[in-house]
């Protein structure tokens, strides 16, 4: 993204007619901002609702008594940190700690798996709307310098 947004930036501003450029820009920061802060909610809830099914089901497969399923369960918010109960026999730990490893990396799958999805749909559609776009005609006189 870094090395996409200031050229794409440029390439929206330079295609506003000069007594529109303060809109522009205006109107350009804050869909970055929303949309940032949309993709953090929305990666936030499918890496917690993908961490919290593996695990529960990787626990189940290791017939782990109840209590002790139920306190890693408690843990869930902190995903990947998660510590199994100190009473525990070092072997069910180990299991604990594995089962935990396991449900982060479906997680971060998906939401790798999105971002791609949703990169190569932007790329799509700015090559379709940005290729072909003619620019609007300036007859608001000489642009002002950004420098």
């Amino acid at each position: 993204m870094t090395l996409t947004v200031a050229p794409l930036t440029t390439t929206v501003m330079q295609s506003v007619v000069a007594n529109a450029v303060g809109t522009a820009s205006g109107i350009n920061n804050a869909v970055s901002s929303t949309a940032g802060l949309l993709a953090i909610a929305s990666f936030g809830m499918v890496m917690a609702s993908t961490f919290n099914a593996e695990l529960h089901q990787r626990l189940l497969d290791t017939a782990l008594p109840p209590t002790i399923t139920q306190a890693v369960e408690s843990q869930r918010a902190k995903l990947a940190a998660i510590e199994p109960p100190s009473n525990t026999q070092p072997e069910t730990r180990a299991a604990i700690r594995r089962a935990v490893a396991e449900s982060f990396v479906p997680g971060f799958r998906a939401i790798m798996l999105i971002a791609a999805a949703l990169a190569l749909a932007s790329a799509a559609a700015a090559w379709l709307m940005i290729g072909n776009a003619k620019r609007p005609a300036d007859t608001s006189g000489p642009r002002r310098s950004s420098v």
